[in-house]
């Protein structure tokens, strides 16, 4: 995959993360990725797992992430730089920031993603 497709690729991501799209979410996705678990701490492993997570937050709270600027790293990895907003289910806003999300590829699926501040 070139840098412009994985660029694509993860912009489609985030579309369907916000659409809550778990489907073509995890079709983008390693069967055995590694996913932090932003809300609750720790991380999941594998689509189940990750299915199961997001199932939890999106009962709680709405996040939306939007990313702001896509690089690849020297090392291999892609650099998604992400605006993200939080709210409650009724919708009060609960926290806003930017961070960086770190992806690490097996082949065109994202194997791996991290989270840095």
């Amino acid at each position: 995959m070139t840098a412009p497709d994985r660029e694509e690729s993860l912009r489609a991501l985030y579309r369907a993360f916000n659409a809550r799209d778990i489907d073509t979410v995890l079709a983008a996705m390693a069967a055995d990725v590694d996913w932090p678990n932003g809300w609750e701490g720790g991380r999941v492993v594998g689509h189940d797992a990750v299915r199961r997570y997001w199932a939890r937050q999106w009962a709680e709270i709405r996040a939306k992430v939007e990313p702001t600027g896509i690089r690849e790293r020297p090392d291999g990895t892609v650099e998604v730089g992400v605006h993200q907003v939080f709210r409650d289910r009724g919708g009060t806003l609960l926290a806003v920031g930017d961070v960086r999300h770190v992806y690490t590829f097996a082949g065109d699926l994202v194997a791996r993603m991290d989270v840095e501040q």
